[in-house]
């Protein structure tokens, strides 16, 4: 029987309904190749392994036949094959415990793949957001929080802008299409941030006043 561990979800990716009124605009999740190749650094790990294969086997085939000197080699391409197995199978978990959320109001990050967490990014306190755009269309969304908003780098990693400890920036990481949803995030990001606040105050009784 197959059971979904966010079943206790009232919406996709929110803790809870949102309030009347805020509409949600776009929700996706990072992209297991790209985040992979950009979280996890699988492309440097199949070229290390690559190199102390290509290493080994010409250190040791001026010694031995050349099928004993492959043989030689084939431990490191066996580890290697291990070693990035297992960087993509975390990629594949975060990526499929995470769902990134835009509203009309807010951005919402449920991530953690053993610990599940939900961010909520109100637009007003972010700052400026930077996209980081690949040749194949996915890409990255950092975005700059106002001093209120205080979020640990090890508790959003990979979510987060890589290598901003100083000010850690959350960042919708390795997302497809991702020149489309940081102009959704940006027409939504606008339009929140100058609608206009009204606030209700005491009205004066001229009767009671009197």
């Amino acid at each position: 029987m197959s059971h979904d561990d966010f079943a206790v979800e009232p919406v996709k990716g929110l803790p809870e309904a949102p309030p009347e009124g805020e509409q949600i605009l776009w929700q996706g999740r990072p992209d297991t190749r790209a985040l992979a190749r950009e979280a996890l650094n699988i492309n440097w790990v199949i070229g290390y392994f690559a190199v102390l294969a290509a290493w080994r086997f010409i250190s040791v085939v001026d010694l031995m036949p050349i099928g004993q000197a492959i043989g030689a080699t084939l431990p490191f391409f066996i580890l290697g094959a291990v070693v990035c197995a297992l960087l993509y199978a975390i990629a594949l978990i975060q990526a499929r415990a995470t769902v990134y959320t835009i509203t009309t109001s807010r951005i919402a990050m449920r991530i953690g793949a053993a610990l599940t967490m939900t961010i909520n990014l109100p637009y007003k306190e972010l700052g400026n957001a930077a996209l980081d755009l690949r040749k194949n269309g996915t890409g990255t969304i950092a975005l700059d929080t106002t001093g209120k908003t205080k979020i640990s780098y090890l508790v959003l990693w990979p979510h987060a802008r890589p290598w901003t400890f100083g000010k850690t920036q959350p960042a919708l990481r390795c997302i497809p299409d991702a020149e489309n949803v940081a102009q959704i995030l940006a027409d939504a990001a606008e339009a929140r941030i100058n609608m206009p606040e009204v606030t209700r105050v005491p009205t004066t009784d001229p009767v009671a006043a009197e």
